[in-house]
């Protein structure tokens, strides 16, 4: 029997047992932007290049692939059915983890993620890394919970195994102060100083009551993209993303449960009308997560 084959007959038997829905998954393709041309960009362009407007409908998987690393941003909100992660065509291969890693994070209610037969229940703000070769990834609601599942994926070249990260076992970090409006909590929880990525890091950043400034002073890495999802935030406030050079800024208008891609030679910073918590994913050429150029806010333009 071929390769194809056999994962065939393995999905189905998953489907069967699991009661799956593996017809709901969307995708979409994003190519790469010159600096120069972003330049030029007018507000429609600039939106439909980086800006990721729906990510979590109900009973379905989104992704969007980009070619910023081969990076995919994704959301994943099960109802009563749970969601199956397969292979979309882009990849090539026979299941989505062959030859990628994967960071979930709940920002919704308790769900579950299922990896290869293993059950991982993740509350709310909980993470999970799952590891290059995982065959079989399924989605679901833990009590009639309705969870939402944030993803970020990248293409990995080694085996490591797969770790739920737990609020506890976060690395956390205070930054800012209430006078410069960025008094923020920094949880780093895919990070190599927690678990084994070839490159993927994930982590999220929580805006303290009256600080809306985030990484603030704004920085670069041409060294790694990034990819932003803002959350947490009240439906009448917006989130108003700052990307580009840093002597060519061009900003973006974000609701919530909105994401927006990050170029390595682009600043990403942000300001909201309301305090938010917004989640950082990144992948690139290496695993330093102070390697970055710092750019003073007096040379912004």
């Amino acid at each position: 029997m071929s390769t194809s084959s056999a994962f065939y007959l393995y999905s189905e038997r998953a489907k069967n047992i699991y009661n799956v829905n593996a017809m709901s998954i969307h995708y979409s393709v994003r190519f790469a932007s010159h600096p120069k041309d972003v330049k030029s960009y007018d507000t429609e362009q600039l939106r439909n290049h980086f800006l990721i407007e729906e990510l979590f409908k109900s009973g379905e998987i989104h992704l969007l692939y980009s070619h910023y690393d081969r990076f995919i941003i994704g959301g994943v909100k099960p109802t009563t059915s749970p969601l199956q992660l397969e292979s979309i065509q882009p990849l090539k291969s026979n299941y989505f983890a062959d030859r990628r890693e994967l960071g979930v994070i709940n920002i919704g209610e308790t769900g579950v993620v299922i990896v290869d037969d293993r059950n991982y229940k993740l509350e709310h703000k909980e993470a999970l890394y799952i590891g290059k070769g995982s065959e079989k990834i399924i989605f679901k609601s833990h009590e009639q919970n309705q969870p939402l599942f944030y993803l970020n994926s990248a293409p990995a070249h080694q085996v490591y195994p797969t770790k739920k990260i737990t609020h506890r076992e976060s690395e956390v970090v205070e930054l800012g102060s209430f006078e410069s409006s960025n008094h923020r909590v920094i949880r780093k929880l895919i990070v190599n100083s927690i678990v084994d990525t070839c490159q993927l890091q994930m982590g999220m950043t929580e805006m303290k009551p009256g600080s809306v400034w985030n990484t603030m002073p704004a920085h670069v890495h041409d060294r790694r993209m990034e990819a932003y999802l803002y959350f947490d935030l009240p439906e009448d406030q917006v989130v108003c993303h700052f990307i580009g050079e840093p002597e060519h800024t061009r900003h973006i208008w974000l609701r919530n449960h909105q994401a927006v891609l990050s170029p390595p030679w682009s600043i990403h910073s942000g300001s909201g009308t309301s305090n938010y918590t917004f989640i950082w994913g990144m992948a690139g050429e290496n695993l330093d997560y102070t390697d970055m150029e710092i750019c003073k806010v007096t040379d912004l333009r």
